[in-house]
């Protein structure tokens, strides 16, 4: 190897240490570097670029614009060329080291939780962390090797895969409806004649909008709820306990409605979908953990 091209190699590997760690000094422990010797790697690599990859304060450092795009575009493959290596001196990549994934709350309690420890016995190396989030933020910037929310992809550079549908239903406790009645059309709900439950949108911090949809009909209600969570767990147990008509996704309410806990109010109105996707930074040379979560998923969701 050139000397020039040596010099590149071992400046990105500082480079993806930094970004890991958080800090100079942290990633400076993990590669066995002194601090001022990073910070010289680092600034070789800018010279070398000619771009600012981190934005440096005394206390922390974060990555600039360009330097989420030079990680999001080079680090893919540079994992890839490591995972080549072991995989030519010892065989099949091992599923092995952390993986963060960034999750919604719901894809956490209830998709994932009932089958984790099978998942976790198979990869007896693998340390999982499961951040449960109301918002996906920059994959990238915030450490995260994958993520699975729900709602439409925004256009990002992330590979988005779509996993599933699932339906929105509007749900009831049977002691809600003993006190308030049940309502026989969805726009008994509107103007504030029932108490609907607000589930906060965190892209705009307002109460998603009220959507039946039947066929081709929609209804857009205006509910006038007092009472707003952000929640999915504070929205369930305040369903449960009565105090009033919530929106939610069918893959959590189905076994509370199967068990009569929550009564579907309309049933005829069932076809808004909702979908979960997973997210991550390029389909080119994805890290084995990566790869044996996402299998995991995807057998878990039947795509």
């Amino acid at each position: 190897m050139r000397p020039d091209n040596q010099n590149l190699s071992s400046g990105i590997s500082v480079f993806a240490a930094v970004v890991d760690a958080g800090t100079f000094a942290a990633a400076s422990e993990v590669i066995g570097m002194s601090p001022p010797g990073v910070s010289r790697a680092i600034a070789r690599l800018e010279q070398r670029l000619k771009i600012r990859l981190f934005n440096r304060t005394t206390r922390s450092v974060s990555l600039t614009e360009e330097g989420r795009r030079f990680y999001e575009q080079v680090m893919p493959h540079v994992r890839g060329m490591e995972e080549a290596a072991a995989s030519a001196a010892g065989g099949a990549v091992a599923v092995r080291g952390k993986l963060r994934v960034n999750l919604d709350p719901v894809t956490s309690r209830v998709l994932l939780g009932p089958q984790l420890d099978g998942f976790m016995d198979a990869h007896p190396d693998l340390v999982l962390e499961l951040i449960a989030k109301d918002h996906l933020g920059d994959l990238v910037t915030d450490g995260f090797d994958l993520a699975l929310r729900f709602g439409e992809p925004r256009s990002s550079s992330l590979v988005a895969r779509k996993l599933l549908d699932t339906a929105v239903v509007t749900v009831a406790a049977p002691a809600y409806l003993a006190r308030y009645g049940r309502p026989a059309e969805p726009r008994d709900l509107a103007g504030g004649t029932h108490k609907c439950l607000e589930f906060r949108n965190p892209d705009t911090g307002k109460p998603f909008t009220w959507e039946f949809h039947r066929k081709r009909g929609k209804l857009v209600l205006d509910t006038r709820g007092r009472l707003m969570v952000n929640d999915p767990g504070a929205l369930f147990h305040a369903c449960l306990a009565g105090c009033g008509i919530a929106q939610m996704l069918l893959l959590a309410a189905e076994p509370l409605i199967r068990e009569g806990q929550l009564v579907n109010l309309f049933p005829d109105w069932a076809d808004e979908r909702y979908p979960l996707y997973a997210y991550y930074p390029s389909r080119h040379h994805v890290p084995a953990k990566t790869r044996a979560f996402l299998e995991f998923v995807v057998a878990l969701t039947g795509r």
